[in-house]
C-alpha cells in the first residue's frame, strides 16, 4: 500500500508541476499578446494623426491657391472673348457698323473680332437687299459666343423685340394712369381749329377740344393758349386710345338763367349739348393729321 500511495502523490505532485507550467505560460501569452495590441494600436494612432495632419496641410494649400485663383479673376485665354462671354449673358446692345454683306447675312467688326449678323437677324421683318446695310450703325445682342471656333454671332432683332416690349410695358402703365375723372399737368403741344393737343407729364397725349377749354365762348383755342403754356386738364374721356381732356371741367360754371327743366326721352341720360361735345371730342372732322391716340402719340417718346 506504501509504494501505491508513493506512486499516486509522486503522478500528483506532476500534475500540479505541469498545471503551474501552464499557468504561467498562458499568463506569460496574454502579456506578450497585450503588450503586441498595444503597440499596434500605437503606430495606428500616430498613422491616423500623420495622415490628418497631411490632409490638414493639403486643404490648407488647397483654400489657399484657389483664394489666389479667384482674386485674379476667371482664366481666361482672351479678354476680349471673356467680354463676349459676358454680353452673351447680360443681353446687353452694343453698338455695331456693318462692314459688308455676304451670303445668308452681313458682317461687322467688334474689338477687331468678326461678327456674323444672319439676315433672318437683322431686321424685325424680311430683308430683300442686304447691300443696303452696308455702313449702317444698328444696335445688335451676342446671341452666340464660341471663342474655341472663334464664333460670333450677333442679332439685331432681338434688340429690337426687347425695345419694342419695353415700349409696350412703359405705354400700358401710362394708360393705367389715364382714368376719367384724373386731374393733370401738362403743356400746349400744338394748337388746331378744333382743339389743343396737350402732351401730359406723365408721357401721354390727349387732345383739348375747343368746347372744353372754357365756359366762355372760344373760337379758336390759339385766342387764349400759345404752345409751350403749362396747363391743368381733367380727363373726361378715354375711347379707342384717345384721350379727351378738359379745362373748362376745373373751372366754377356761370349762374345760368332757371328754366323748365326738359323732359328727356326715354334712354337719354345727359344733356344734349353735353352729348353733342362730348361726340365732338372724339369725332372732330379735320383734314390734317391729328389723333389722340396714345400708341402713335408715343411713337418718339424716349425710353430710359
Amino acid at each position: 500500500m506504501s509504494e501505491v500511495t508513493e506512486v499516486i502523490e509522486t503522478a500528483a505532485e506532476a500534475v500540479e508541476e505541469k498545471a503551474e507550467a501552464a499557468e504561467a505560460s498562458a499568463k506569460e501569452v496574454v502579456t506578450e499578446a497585450e503588450a503586441a495590441v498595444k503597440e499596434q494600436a500605437e503606430e495606428v494612432k500616430e498613422a491616423v494623426t500623420e495622415k490628418a495632419e497631411e490632409a490638414q496641410e493639403s486643404m490648407a494649400d488647397y483654400a489657399a491657391e484657389l483664394e489666389a485663383s479667384l482674386s485674379k479673376g476667371e482664366p481666361t485665354s482672351d479678354p476680349v472673348w471673356a467680354r463676349f462671354e459676358e454680353l452673351l449673358n447680360s443681353r446687353e446692345p452694343i453698338k455695331v457698323t456693318i462692314d459688308s454683306a455676304v451670303k445668308g447675312g452681313v458682317v461687322a467688326f467688334v474689338d477687331g473680332v468678326r461678327a456674323f449678323i444672319p439676315a433672318s437677324k437683322l431686321a424685325n421683318g424680311y430683308v430683300e437687299n442686304l447691300e443696303e446695310y452696308k455702313g449702317k450703325e444698328v444696335e445688335a445682342m451676342v446671341i452666340t459666343a464660341e471663342e474655341a471656333g472663334k464664333k460670333l454671332v450677333l442679332s439685331v432683332r432681338d434688340v429690337l423685340r426687347k425695345k419694342s416690349a419695353e415700349a409696350k410695358a412703359a405705354r400700358a402703365a401710362i394708360l393705367a394712369e389715364c382714368v376719367e375723372g384724373a386731374v393733370m399737368e401738362g403743356t400746349v403741344d400744338s394748337l388746331m381749329d378744333y382743339g389743343a393737343f396737350i402732351k401730359l407729364d406723365n408721357g401721354a397725349s390727349g387732345l383739348l377740344h375747343v368746347s372744353q377749354i372754357s365756359y366762355k365762348r372760344v373760337e379758336k383755342p390759339a385766342d387764349v393758349l400759345n404752345k409751350g403754356d403749362r396747363i391743368t386738364v381733367k380727363i373726361i374721356g378715354v375711347k379707342d386710345g384717345k384721350i379727351s381732356l378738359s379745362k373748362k371741367a376745373l373751372e366754377e360754371a356761370p349762374a345760368r338763367r332757371e328754366r323748365a327743366p326738359r323732359e328727356r326721352k326715354e334712354g337719354e341720360d345727359r344733356p344734349r349739348r353735353d352729348r353733342r361735345e362730348r361726340e365732338e371730342v372724339f369725332n372732330y372732322k379735320e383734314t390734317g393729321k391729328a389723333s389722340t391716340s396714345v400708341g402713335d402719340l408715343l411713337k418718339g417718346l424716349k425710353l430710359d
